[in-house]
């Protein structure tokens, strides 16, 4: 079966961010998408691909960018439908945040949208798609040909903790913390499809790969298959799905400009002639776990022989090599964020912070729904002592860091390989 992939001519760069509707007074989750954007008819009407749009449930809205040519494109893409949303949202008492789950609200509670296409996902998979109350941002980079869609897309997958320790946002899960960085890699995680991607050799192993899903009636169509990072045929993109929601409009020009960075940096060396790297699915697979247990604390996998490096250590090492890269696409500033979501924390190291200094759950939507409106830093308690990296005692389930172990304040001290 062959599938046309509509080649980009550049690394344009495209995102997705769903967000959450939370009424101010309640902290609750509101099923009010529907009307939001009705509101909005000119933003959520009228072309095959608006700007704002529904997701699963009634209590999210998806922020979606034109294609753009740089994160600063993307940011300020984003910043204009948020600001669009705002007085709409005011008036009805409704706030917007962003994290991986919300740290309040049960699944059983939520209304699903009215799209056919989420009415078929839910009829098809029942329990397992209509506990999806999560979510995410997914990050598009255009890529040149189809030759070189799998190659990195094997690339990148070995990159999946790094992404998702950088923004795992979901330590809660319906009003009870789960002891890890990202419920939402779990509970998404459970649909068939999802997941990281098979190690394929090339454009015709995945049109085969396809057509063999779409013969075995696994899929109905190529957009039923959810991996972590995957090629999009129709956008001429590679897609990273492996990030969790993102609080603040900085952490996603931070998430953007990683992803574009590498893309950039694959791109190149498979022009120069360089075999792109890939690790054995095991390792892929071991490493998503140990990035959604401890996030940012884990300690990855970087050979076929079982060595591991500290995630942090592997963080800096990667941040460091994309420097000049970003620079050259005009997003050094935002890739720099990473370095202070090493120091600061990461947001469920964030959040667990405010329970840790006497807050409640409560208090947490408050800070989600401050960090977003400020659009950068929220009034986020510092994370503590480490209480649950993969060097913590066995019966240790949190998640934070000590901001000062040593660390977060040097570079790598271990070489990737």
């Amino acid at each position: 079966m062959a599938i046309e992939f509509n080649a980009s001519d550049r690394t344009t760069i495209g995102a997705e961010w769903e967000l959450q509707l939370v009424d101010v007074n309640t902290r609750h989750l509101r099923q009010e998408a529907q009307q939001v954007l009705a509101a909005l008819p000119d933003l959520s009407r009228g072309s095959s691909h608006p700007p704002l749009r529904h997701e699963l449930m009634q209590c999210t809205v998806e922020v979606v960018t034109d294609i753009c040519e740089t994160v600063e494109e993307i940011k300020s893409d984003l910043a204009t439908s948020v600001d669009r949303l705002t007085p709409v949202l005011q008036e009805r008492r409704l706030a917007l945040a962003c994290s991986g789950t919300h740290p309040l609200d049960d699944w059983r509670d939520q209304t699903p949208s009215p799209v056919r296409r989420y009415g078929e996902l839910i009829e098809d998979f029942q329990w397992i798609a209509r506990r999806i109350l999560t979510f995410g941002v997914h990050v598009h980079v255009g890529v040149r040909s189809a030759e070189k869609a799998v190659p990195i897309v094997n690339a990148l997958s070995r990159y999946l903790p790094h992404f998702l320790a950088l923004t795992a946002s979901s330590p809660f899960w319906s009003g009870h913390d789960t002891g890890l960085a990202s419920a939402r890699s779990i509970v998404f995680g459970a649909l068939p499809t999802a997941g990281p991607p098979p190690v394929l050799p090339h454009w015709a192993a995945f049109e085969e790969y396809m057509e063999t899903l779409l013969r075995a009636g696994t899929i109905n169509s190529i957009k039923d298959v959810w991996w972590d990072v995957r090629p999009h045929p129709d956008f001429g993109t590679i897609e990273i799905r492996m990030f969790d929601g993102i609080p603040t409009l900085r952490e996603v020009g931070m998430a953007a400009a990683l992803t574009q960075s590498l893309v950039r940096l694959f791109d190149q060396q498979f022009d120069r002639g360089y075999g792109l790297p890939s690790a054995p699915s095991w390792v892929v697979n071991d490493n998503k776990w140990r990035a959604t247990r401890y996030g940012l604390d884990a300690r990855v996998i970087v050979d076929e022989h079982g060595t591991t490096v500290p995630l942090r250590d592997d963080l800096y090492e990667l941040l460091h090599e994309l420097e000049p890269v970003a620079a050259r696409l005009g997003c050094a500033e935002d890739l720099d964020v990473a370095f202070e979501v090493l120091d600061k924390g990461a947001p469920y190291e964030r959040q667990r912070a405010v329970i840790d200094q006497g807050g409640t759950l409560n208090d947490v939507v408050d800070a989600l729904v401050a960090e977003f409106r400020s659009g950068a830093d929220g009034p986020w308690p510092r994370p503590r002592s480490a209480t649950g990296g993969q060097g913590a005692e066995q019966g240790d389930t949190g998640g934070n860091a000590d901001p000062d172990q040593s660390s977060r304040n040097r570079g790598p001290s271990h070489a990737r390989t």
